[in-house]
């Protein structure tokens, strides 16, 4: 900012004015005496430069070059590593490279799966609902995949849609509505590659994953979306029976990967392209993004092997029907007796003849409130522990309150007879 006031600013030019012009009379010479002058400089100038010359020639003087002048930043520069100039890793770019053909080659292990079913008597069948699988083996010329059991449920007809756009008529080898998985069976003279299975054990949350499938059908037939893992261990209740009441809870993976109808049954792969997961779910509401849910492949794989194997899943069977106090209808409330201090329990609505609670003696009305010692308040916690803790064979202590009295009864577990 200039500081001078108006009458200062003109005496400092007047004074700057006077001082020019006193420089210039004082460096006026004779025109003779100057021009011998320039000669003499001149010729100064050129001998010195000859000798300059002769001695780096001669490497009479040695050139130092410093570290920080311009001649090293231009090298560096030639080399593409200016100092404190952030560089692309090779090796980031490298990692992206390989991923890309990881994803690549599991896509074609991802396949369209075609719900078909018959309208009516008159008409053949039609496309129902679509959905995604994956190619988990190949063996004796036949390829198997599995998928969700929502995706192929009802259907009288399955296609698989290959990568290349290929249909192969499905056959269903078994399926399982508690853990949503099924297993199809195709001819695989036409199928070259199988998905690779990883371990969801060592998944952390945070890691990156990528979903593959056929969100809204085969138009956009396998979408590759990328995300993290969210979350591990979800506990999702769901209903496997359509009456609005949970009957089952699923351990799955939680990820914002975008899933959305259509990819059910796709995978949920790691930056190996191994398969870790099997999308499923996810929570669709207007106040919700980003959560997703897939089934751990540790968790599906013994379910697949059985379904492939059995074309069912074997589990302890009681033999009888049940529901919540709350669903009792009020004109059979009556013949409910229970302690006040007994807050749960699952009411015996029906006893099915020659089953397992038959034999140990199971009446219409009673109360389950516990087996061995775990409290049962719901047909979930019923479900959980019998599939969960026990197996065909065994023998479980049932706590029962029949007419308001405590009693237990043992109830031999047996595989259910189709």
């Amino acid at each position: 900012m200039d500081r001078f006031s108006d009458n200062e600013k003109q005496e400092h030019l007047d004074d700057e004015s006077k001082g020019l012009v006193a420089s210039t009379k004082v460096n006026q010479k004779p025109k003779k005496r100057q021009t011998k002058y320039i000669l003499s400089g001149l010729l100064g100038g050129v001998i010195s430069a000859i000798i300059v010359t002769f001695l780096f020639t001669n490497n009479l003087i040695p050139i130092s070059i410093n570290e920080d002048n311009s001649t090293n930043q231009i090298a560096s520069a030639e080399n593409n590593e200016p100092e404190n100039t952030p560089v692309i890793s090779n090796d980031i770019v490298s990692e992206d490279a390989d991923t890309a053909s990881n994803i690549n080659e599991t896509s074609e292990a991802v396949v369209g799966i075609l719900n078909m079913q018959q309208q009516n008597i008159w008409t053949p069948s039609q496309e129902s609902g679509t959905g995604s699988g994956i190619i988990y083996k190949k063996e004796d010329g036949k390829a198997y995949i599995v998928t969700n059991n929502h995706v192929v449920e009802g259907a009288e007809e399955i296609e698989v849609v290959l990568s290349n756009e290929e249909h192969l008529e499905a056959t269903l080898l078994g399926a399982d509505e508690l853990n949503d998985l099924a297993v199809l069976q195709v001819d695989g003279s036409s199928i070259d590659v199988v998905a690779d299975l990883g371990v969801s054990g060592d998944v952390e949350v945070g890691d990156t994953v990528i979903a593959i499938g056929n969100p809204l059908g085969m138009e956009f037939s396998g979408s590759v979306t990328k995300g993290i893992i969210s979350g591990l261990e979800r506990s999702i209740s769901v209903d496997t029976n359509g009456d609005r009441q949970p009957d089952w809870v699923t351990e799955v993976l939680q990820t914002d990967a975008a899933i959305n109808p259509g990819n059910s049954g796709g995978a949920l792969v790691n930056t190996e392209g191994e398969v870790i997961g099997i999308n499923s779910m996810k929570i669709a509401r207007q106040e919700v993004e980003g959560i997703g849910f897939a089934i751990p492949i540790d968790a599906a794989l013994p379910i697949i092997e059985q379904l492939e194997t059995e074309g069912e899943i074997i589990r302890p069977y009681i033999g009888i029907s049940t529901a919540e106090l709350s669903q009792v209808p009020m004109q059979y409330r009556n013949q409910i007796q229970l302690p006040e201090d007994v807050e749960g329990g699952m009411i015996v609505a029906d006893v099915e003849m020659n089953s397992p609670a038959d034999a140990a003696g199971l009446q219409q009305f009673d109360v389950i409130t516990k087996i061995n010692g775990e409290p049962i308040a719901s047909l979930l916690d019923l479900r959980k522990y019998l599939y969960s803790e026990t197996t065909v064979g065994d023998s479980v202590e049932i706590e029962i309150y029949r007419n308001g009295t405590k009693e237990t009864v043992t109830l031999d577990l047996v595989e259910r007879e189709n």
